[in-house]
């Protein structure tokens, strides 16, 4: 009787799923959304170092609510700054005193584009306003190079001012969700495209759809062609040249992994798996020494592993009356926790640090190393915390 009464409910439960009739699941916006098989490893073959002693906790927070979503940090080539771009469009600039406008993406600002309470009110106008993202000074010329989630790559002199656009598509295909860059000595724009889909105001959505539209491209500022390196990967994200330039390295967002792309050399145009992450990464920086910072915003766990490969049940969750707030601390485990880690050019980890509580850096999109420091910004945090290396 008891078992019978269950499976009525249960089959009341999964009917109310199927049709979501007062529009609560986090996906009833979006009639034709699809959920994708994500082939992530197994658990087991994660990197197993940790930091026990939650370093992280160390570092000093600074300009609280003065920056809003510092997603990129960017020293220019005398080694001033930092720089970096904030949610409502602009690039900041630290002159050592107080933070100044340096630059903009967007010729089509207004009072929509004024500092909101909260990051989140930003979203419904990002792409008016424009969102920079990834950040890279070409050290010939000092101009920056600007990876606007909107409007694709961009760049500005040393004075600053309007951005002009570099590119926004490739292939026919316009960039949707444009993310992280780099430059290499003569010039070459590599950088990602996280999904030709969906845009950076939808990022969860791609998160938890797993789809596989994500490209990593090269601008040629010679022929001006935009060609497409490595296509169908889910989430592409952080990019990150080699100090000698014979690779790049980038973050495969979904799975959580590191790729190496070769550019020189026997293998070129050729890339593989050099490294697992501990979870879901963002921007990859490499520092004077030829290693690589991978900013990590969560450490994996038993959900999101079985979530990602069995996308019906994924959708069964995502079907719930469950707010995208809730769905997004089922997959980052519970509560944001941020994680710092370095890696060798061949993938091995060479430290780890951590706040696993998210005491003082909830999360963090990316690691800058300069000077004995690090620089840490967050597209979810208001504030840029710094971290001394012993």
């Amino acid at each position: 009787m008891a078992m019978s009464i269950l499976a009525k409910i249960f089959l009341v439960f999964a009917i109310y799923c199927a049709i979501d009739p007062f529009s609560h699941s986090s996906i009833s916006k979006f009639p034709d959304f699809k959920t994708y098989k994500i082939d992530m490893p197994p658990l087991s073959s994660l990197p197993k170092e940790r930091d026990r002693q939650n370093l992280l906790q160390n570092s000093e927070i600074r300009f609280l609510n003065e920056v809003q979503g510092p997603e990129s940090i960017a020293f220019d080539p005398q080694g001033r700054g930092p720089y970096t771009g904030v949610a409502d469009g602009r690039i900041l600039f630290w002159n050592g005193t107080r933070w100044t406008d340096f630059a903009y993406t967007s010729n089509n600002r207004s009072e929509l584009c004024d500092p909101k309470p909260s990051l989140l009110d930003y979203l419904k106008d990002e792409d008016i306003c424009g969102r920079p993202l990834g950040l890279r000074f070409d050290k010939k010329d000092g101009d920056l190079y600007i990876a606007d989630a909107y409007l694709g790559i961009m760049k500005v002199g040393p004075e600053g001012g309007l951005a002009t656009s570099v590119t926004n598509e490739a292939d026919g295909v316009p960039l949707r969700f444009t993310n992280d860059l780099d430059i290499d000595d003569e010039g070459n724009v590599y950088f990602t495209d996280s999904s030709s889909f969906f845009q950076r105001r939808k990022f969860m959505l791609l998160i938890v759809s797993g789809e596989d539209s994500g490209r990593v491209l090269k601008y040629n500022p010679k022929t001006k062609e935009t060609t497409t390196l490595v296509r169908n990967l889910q989430f592409p994200n952080g990019l990150s040249l080699g100090k000698d330039g014979s690779f790049f390295i980038f973050c495969e967002g979904s799975i959580g992994r590191l790729r190496k792309y070769w550019l020189k050399g026997e293998k070129a145009g050729t890339s593989e798996v050099v490294a697992l992450l501990h979870g879901f990464p963002d921007n990859i920086r490499t520092n004077k020494d030829g290693d690589f910072w991978v900013a990590v915003h969560c450490h994996r766990n038993i959900f999101t592993h079985l979530m990602a490969h069995y996308p019906r049940v994924r959708k069964f969750f995502l079907k719930l009356p469950i707010s995208v707030k809730f769905q997004y601390l089922l997959q980052v485990g519970g509560w944001p926790h941020a994680v710092a880690v370095k890696y060798s050019e061949e993938g091995k980890v060479l430290k780890v640090l951590e706040d696993s509580k998210g005491k003082v850096v909830k999360a963090v999109s990316e690691v800058e190393e300069k000077d004995g420091k690090l620089w840490m910004g967050s597209v979810l945090m208001s504030f840029i915390a710094v971290y001394d290396l012993p």
